[in-house]
């Protein structure tokens, strides 16, 4: 897929205030610090479309990006250690969970996952709550520049067992680098594949 364009449309805290027109949703949410904003950046070829901050927890709405204007990139607020103030964290996990199981238009979420590290139990959690909840997700490691080729290989195959001990099969997984642009094109090929099969659904409807 190339990203023709990639705009801005919305930062809210409502579901019922995200856009309402039928099109597919694709939500990326992982560890504050994970490196989201830099990933979503290189997918779309832009610099800035998504706030980059050294601070953990900057991204604290759902913020709608339209893409090549038929797909929305939603790039919501990070869980774990964002600094912020226990209220406004109750506040955040409350629309993070109201919009995962309200939004019809979702087709899936991308947890990403720092694959320096062994798996997290946050990571773990979040990713059986996907699950109980009944929605689609796949896992995007980030940072895989910081990692050599082998290293790489043995921390996939560290979630890989520990998925394997709670799942029957793994979920699609891709491992990026925002700074080399690795595995851009796989995660875009994968939501284009899954876009079309869509839209070749509602027109047999």
């Amino acid at each position: 897929m190339k990203i023709k364009s990639a705009e801005f449309v919305v930062s809210n805290s409502e579901v019922a205030k995200c856009p309402q027109n039928p099109i597919p949703e694709y939500a990326f949410i992982g560890r504050s610090n994970v490196g989201k904003s830099s990933l979503i950046n290189m997918l779309t070829d832009r610099k800035s479309l998504a706030k980059t901050s050294g601070r953990p927890g900057k991204t604290q709405l759902i913020n709608h990006f339209i893409i090549n204007n038929n797909w929305y990139l939603v790039d919501l607020p990070g869980y774990g250690y964002a600094k912020v103030s226990k209220s406004s964290k109750k506040k955040f996990q409350k629309f993070i969970t109201n919009y995962f199981e309200q939004r019809q238009q979702l087709v899936m979420a991308f947890v990403l996952v720092d694959i320096r590290h062994k798996p997290q139990p946050i990571d773990l959690e979040f990713m059986e709550y996907l699950g109980e909840s009944g929605i689609p997700f796949g896992i995007i490691f980030t940072k895989a520049d910081k990692l050599k080729p082998k290293a790489i290989e043995r921390h996939v195959d560290d979630y890989s067992l520990e998925l394997l001990k709670t799942w029957e099969a793994l979920p699609p997984y891709f491992v990026t680098s925002s700074s080399k642009k690795i595995g851009q094109d796989e995660v875009l090929d994968f939501i284009a594949t899954t876009n079309e099969e869509i839209y070749r659904l509602r027109n047999q409807l």
